[in-house]
């Protein structure tokens, strides 16, 4: 059985992941930045990404390495820029200097920027954040080796019952919205974006880790406007109210994605739907599991920023 380590693996994502890989030997290094204690009955190690002599010792122990570890969204980049470009970008330049096994690397498809073209791998990068920027500078520490890159769609859905859920996605915020306020409001609404369902991304990642394949791979399951996100949720809570406003959303990207090669190369096929994510969204808050729903816990940004000045 194979030893796995996760980086960054009890976050979102994490979460999806350590549910789907129970064939291997699963071992998740993480500092808990968005929460106090690991739950899962997996393997655990506490450590923070910059303090490299420990984190060396469990490369030696791995025979492949899923590197989630990231500071993520536009907004929390910002924050505390030289905190993110160490965190995104160095810290990766490390591992590639380090580790010569199988690596899998979560990038982001807002390398694409502000695009009406449907793109492919091997379309013009255009990053307009520093988020995008760190992610691509990582992707080319990472050419040569034996690594995976998996640039992602917006994420949604619920990714397991232990993990901290991210309400500050489009499809989950704005169904929180519907839910909890029957009123949602959509800024401009044209710009597209490419979604994939959390759990989605666990699939992918299980069909690659053993795999002889390396390179770049788009990674979604549906190129929609944020407006008709808005429309599919409505056919959730019939009662719902959308407003749309002319006013112009501060996130100027407007992209939409081609997995045509991950469909080819590894018969990636997404299995859930968006309409999946908004009931998955819908029936756990209906649940009342969650207390506080726009908390700042559950929002990368208001998280960080309660940190203050001690956020390094």
């Amino acid at each position: 059985m194979k030893n796995i380590l996760v980086v960054g693996g009890a976050g979102y994502i994490g979460g999806a992941l350590t549910d789907r890989l129970t064939d291997y030997n699963l071992r998740v290094y993480d500092n808990l930045l968005y929460d106090n204690v690991f739950r899962k009955p997996v393997d655990f190690v506490f450590g923070d990404i910059r303090e490299t002599t420990k984190l060396y010792k469990q490369l030696e122990w791995a025979d492949a390495i899923i590197w989630l570890a990231a500071i993520v969204g536009d907004p929390a980049c910002n924050l505390n820029q030289d905190l993110t470009v160490e965190i995104n970008e160095r810290s990766v330049k490390w591992l590639c200097d380090n580790y010569d096994g199988r690596i899998i690397f979560l990038s982001t498809c807002s390398v694409y920027g502000f695009n009406n073209k449907l793109l492919d791998e091997e379309s013009e990068l255009n990053p307009l954040s520093l988020y995008a920027w760190t992610k691509l500078n990582s992707e080319k520490y990472l050419e040569g080796k034996n690594a995976i890159i998996f640039r992602l769609g917006t994420v949604y859905g619920l990714g397991d019952i232990y993990s901290r859920l991210r309400m500050d996605l489009v499809v989950n915020i704005l169904t929180a919205h519907a839910l909890k306020q029957k009123i949602i409001t959509v800024y401009g609404g044209e710009q597209y974006r490419p979604l994939i369902h959390v759990k989605d991304i666990a699939l992918a990642i299980e069909k690659v880790l053993d795999q002889d394949i390396t390179g770049v791979f788009n990674l979604h399951s549906l190129n929609t406007s944020v407006k008709k996100i808005a429309d599919v949720i409505k056919i959730h809570f019939p009662k719902l109210i959308i407003e749309t406003t002319g006013v112009k959303f501060q996130d100027n990207r407007s992209y939409r994605v081609s997995s045509e090669k991950a469909h080819k190369q590894f018969n990636f096929k997404a299995i859930y739907t968006l309409d999946d994510g908004i009931s998955e969204i819908k029936q756990l808050l209906e649940s009342g599991r969650i207390k506080d729903v726009f908390g700042s816990n559950y929002s990368n940004v208001e998280h960080l920023k309660s940190f203050g000045d001690k956020l390094n």
